[in-house]
């Protein structure tokens, strides 16, 4: 079951309540007792650990490249650069 944060707007009671996601949300503050008590946003609480799709599929793969790409851009436009020496 999720585990869902309310705050009350009028009094700033806050608390957390073990609900099924079919339950209706609650709206009577527990402290002040007024219809001001709503549900909040908050972050996830998981990590993903181990070896999973992204260290072995995609972390420091190797991608082949041009040789242009590769080659990093000129410093200052003198010309000094093989590139615009080139040119």
């Amino acid at each position: 079951m999720p585990i869902y944060e309310y705050r009350c707007d009028s009094c700033g009671f806050q608390k957390e309540h073990l609900q099924k996601m079919s339950d209706p949300q609650l709206t009577t503050c527990p402290e002040c007792g007024q219809e001001s008590y709503s549900k909040l946003l908050s972050a996830a609480g998981f990590q993903l650990k181990g070896s999973g799709w992204y260290a072995t599929d995609f972390k420091g793969g190797s991608k082949s490249t041009p040789a242009t790409e590769s080659t990093p851009p000129c410093q200052g436009g003198s010309g000094a650069c093989t590139p615009c020496a080139a040119s």
